[in-house]
């Protein structure tokens, strides 16, 4: 394997950001954009690796391609385009690629195979790209080491992130998988994550942005935050207003929080649905689970995405402190949220004695219990994005 699967094998979400000028199911994104200057910024502001359209259609070329290389030597760098022919390969390669994209939507299965071993030949990495069920199993078949799987469908341009992520989930695990199309926000990003991508290719909203490069930096930072205990749908649009990425409805009937269903997030955020033991069916993509001690929950809980388990909660005991808290959640293996009553306040502190996947307030930004206080939730918020 190659400089670009092993950057995305890397520990944590990755992100390709990609640089194309246009696209043909939005057209103009940024026809000026430079991909010497966008390259060595995404560098710089964390990406895992640089994907270039060198396709005319999309504004690019082989001269992107090699400007980029020039000025970046040890940037991984993909090479996107249509190839079908082993001497598209052979130019990508000497031009200063590190991977190419191969899309099995235009290939067979033996033109594939042909391409895939003649990469190898080359020291290339492929990422071969699967739309829906069919492609993924050929692309399994294969034994394609990376597989990008696209929300995207390139014949109609519909996005069609649900299926996209069930397509992720099923994979093996065993494969790089790169989430493709259709990530806007951080929320979108870990829904990939979580699912189990091990990268997400990004183009378009960074393209759009005002600031490509902060743009990059938002969608990887951590931690998440998650407003809990929400009842209404003005504290949810505060919430969202603020930048919250969570959006948590208690269920359990013992809560003074209790919500009584999960409400409609925007798609900036994640609904979680908490429960005390008693797991009901809901509609939110999360769902947050803690036991039941002497008629309270426990300090910890689990969240899990469907069936898996994706990370643990640690939290404060029912109603009590406990010297012990951040501790025992720095010493915690794999991706930790971090609850127990934080607030603008505090979150800071905690955030840098922990640096958790995500942070968890409800009690501290209420007037009343579900009912927030806008101006608290927006301070915890900042406080908590503040990098």
């Amino acid at each position: 394997m190659g400089r670009f699967s092993d950057a995305l094998r890397a520990p944590g979400l990755g992100v390709i950001a990609e640089i194309k000028r246009r696209s043909p199911s939005a057209g103009d994104l940024r026809p000026r954009a430079d991909p010497v200057e966008l390259t060595v910024a995404f560098d710089r502001a964390g990406a895992a690796a640089v994907s270039i359209l060198v396709d005319e259609r999309f504004g690019g070329s082989l001269a992107d391609l090699k400007s980029a290389r020039a000025v970046a030597p040890d940037v991984p760098l993909l090479a996107k385009g249509f190839f079908t022919e082993e001497l598209q390969l052979l130019q990508m390669k000497l031009a200063g690629a590190d991977a190419v994209l191969l899309l099995l939507r235009d290939l067979d299965d033996n033109r594939a195979q042909a391409l895939m071993a003649y990469a190898t030949e080359l020291r290339l990495d492929t990422l071969v790209e699967a739309h829906d069920a069919g492609e993924l199993e050929r692309a399994l078949r294969l034994r394609a080491p990376v597989i990008g799987i696209n929300a995207r469908d390139l014949s109609s341009f519909a996005l069609d992130r649900t299926a996209q992520l069930e397509l992720v989930s099923g994979a093996p695990r065993d494969r790089v998988l790169v989430a493709e199309s259709g990530i806007h926000s951080r929320a979108q990003g870990a829904a990939a994550e979580l699912a189990g991508a091990d990268a997400v290719l990004v183009g378009t909203a960074l393209m759009r942005a005002s600031d490509p490069t902060e743009k990059l930096r938002d969608l990887l930072a951590r931690p998440l935050v998650k407003v809990c205990g929400l009842t209404r749908e003005e504290d949810v649009a505060v919430a969202a207003e603020a930048g919250a990425d969570l959006a948590g409805f208690i269920l359990a009937a013992e809560s003074p929080r209790r919500a009584k269903r999960v409400l409609d997030v925007p798609d900036t955020m994640l609904s979680v649905a908490v429960f005390v033991e008693d797991v009901t069916e809901t509609s939110a993509d999360l769902v947050q689970v803690y036991g039941r001690e002497n008629g309270h929950r426990t300090r910890d809980g689990v969240l899990f995405r469907g069936n898996e388990r994706v990370a643990t909660v640690i939290d404060l005991p029912w109603q009590e402190d406990d010297p012990q808290h951040l501790e025992r959640a720095r010493a915690a293996d794999g991706r930790v949220m971090l609850a127990g009553g934080l607030a603008a306040d505090n979150v800071r502190a905690a955030i840098d004695a922990v640096r958790p996947w995500a942070v968890d307030a409800s009690s501290r930004l209420e007037m009343k219990p579900g009912v927030n206080d806008p101006e608290r939730v927006r301070a915890f918020v900042k406080a908590a994005q503040c990098r």
